[in-house]
């Protein structure tokens, strides 16, 4: 059961610590969220999954990691300067400000301003001189480096295509109308891959791509009942698409967009390339006078080919909210309610908490420590040494964060080797020899 709404997330996330308003003792800012310390587990813990199916299971797929300063010229040859934008009124009656196609229903028609474009991305100085000739975007998007980098990547791998390069990191968007907590935001994170394909194979790639990544959600715990395909129609595409479509996911404010794979044509690769008459591009591109490189590839027959892009692209935060919501789960238990977070054990910010029955005995105590060091030292996430409260508010607080099991260390572990094993799930308890705990823990992953 996921939750009910938006608002019982929150309140979770604050309460236990997985995210935070962003400079809230100065009254927040608007649309900016830090993560806390489960919160930054549960993030990584998402970006590794992805990573690791992307890049480490496939042998298609290098990695890239590049800069978040970007220089002018790339945005304006990629078009975002031209496009970037959003239409915005003003409502005179109640002082909002709202995309355009965003007006809620309480704002008369008469009462709103004339819709004006609004560029969403964010400039910053280069330099030590602030005069307004030497400036930089802080990148609106990962894709863009990778396609600046296509070149070097093929020269330092001997890569040919089909290949992919893939990139998490950070992105920024001045965006005017926030909503849903982190679903909508400032300054966000992308786990993005450009797929370059042979021209005329670009859309059997791109079912592929779309059924793939329908698998990965799945596997993270997200029901397929969840997700929807959205073909996105002609008139709304991006400019560089030729086909677009989004995973949705029934968020607890609605249905939103999730994941978006597109055929991205050879427009971006087009577009940053130099000698342009030469290639043979096949979409609309503006001329590039200031590119000094070739972002295409020769076939057999020694002619210069200019790959389509497949590019699938999903955003770090929504992944976290739309993870958590499935996992957020209710129980009457006993008349009682207990709340418990059933994500995927290699997603889960804690693996195990070891807790000692009798915090202030200290052969127990060390006990204890001595098996949670034991564990940690496996290298399958972080384990924790819990010493704090009794047994059952620790057994409900990792219940609530999602801690796939417990281990107990009482008197019986120092008589005769065993310990408790509580699963999270079931709420079962078993006891384990302390030799075969690494092994039940490793089970988990």
């Amino acid at each position: 059961m996921s939750a009910k709404n938006i608002d019982e997330l929150i309140a979770l996330c604050k309460r236990r610590g997985f995210i935070f308003q962003s400079s809230e003792i100065y009254g927040g800012t608007q649309g900016l969220y830090d993560y806390g310390p489960l919160g930054v587990e549960l993030k990584n813990n998402i970006k590794n999954s992805w990573w690791k199916s992307t890049v480490y299971e496939r042998d298609d797929v290098e990695g890239l990691d590049a800069a978040i300063l970007t220089k002018q010229s790339v945005l304006k040859h990629s078009g975002h300067e031209d496009t970037f934008s959003d239409p915005l009124v003003d409502c005179k009656s109640c002082g909002e400000r709202f995309r355009a196609d965003q007006v809620p229903d309480y704002c008369k028609k008469e009462d709103l301003t004339e819709p004006r474009q609004f560029n969403l991305m964010f400039k910053t100085n280069v330099g030590p001189v602030d005069d307004g000739s030497s400036f930089a975007y802080l990148r609106p998007e990962t894709a863009q480096q990778i396609f600046t980098n296509f070149k070097n990547v093929v020269d330092s791998t001997a890569r040919n295509i089909p290949f992919g390069i893939a990139q998490i990191g950070k992105a920024f968007r001045n965006e005017i109308t926030l909503k849903s907590f982190i679903f909508r935001v400032r300054e966000f994170e992308q786990m993005e891959l450009e797929f370059f394909v042979v021209p005329g194979t670009d859309e059997d790639w791109h079912k592929e791509w779309v059924e793939s990544r329908l698998v990965w959600w799945e596997n993270q715990g997200v029901s397929r009942d969840s997700l929807e395909l959205y073909d996105v129609p002609s008139d709304e595409l991006a400019h560089y698409s030729k086909a677009t479509v989004d995973i949705m996911y029934k968020f607890p404010h609605g249905v939103e967009e999730l994941e978006g794979i597109a055929n991205r044509t050879d427009f971006d690769l087009g577009s940053h390339s130099k000698d342009q008459k030469e290639l043979n591009i096949k979409s609309s591109v503006t001329e590039n006078k200031e590119s000094n490189a070739k972002l295409a590839l020769k076939d057999l027959d020694n002619n210069w080919v200019v790959p389509f892009v497949i590019e699938p692209s999903a955003g770090v935060d929504r992944a976290v909210l739309a993870i958590l919501n499935e996992a957020y789960n209710v129980e009457k238990i006993d008349d009682k309610e207990r709340v418990v977070l059933k994500l995927k054990p290699h997603l889960s910010p804690i693996k195990a908490a070891v807790i000692p029955l009798k915090k202030n005995d200290e052969n127990i105590v060390s006990k204890a420590k001595n098996i949670k060091n034991k564990l940690q030292s496996l290298g399958m996430g972080r384990v924790l040494f819990e010493n704090s409260g009794n047994i059952g508010k620790n057994y409900r607080r990792h219940d609530e964060i999602g801690t796939p099991i417990c281990i107990t260390i009482d008197f019986d572990t120092l008589e005769d080797g065993t310990v408790t094993v509580r699963d999270r799930d079931t709420m079962n308890q078993e006891r384990v020899k302390e030799s075969e705990l690494e092994e039940t823990f490793k089970k988990l992953f």
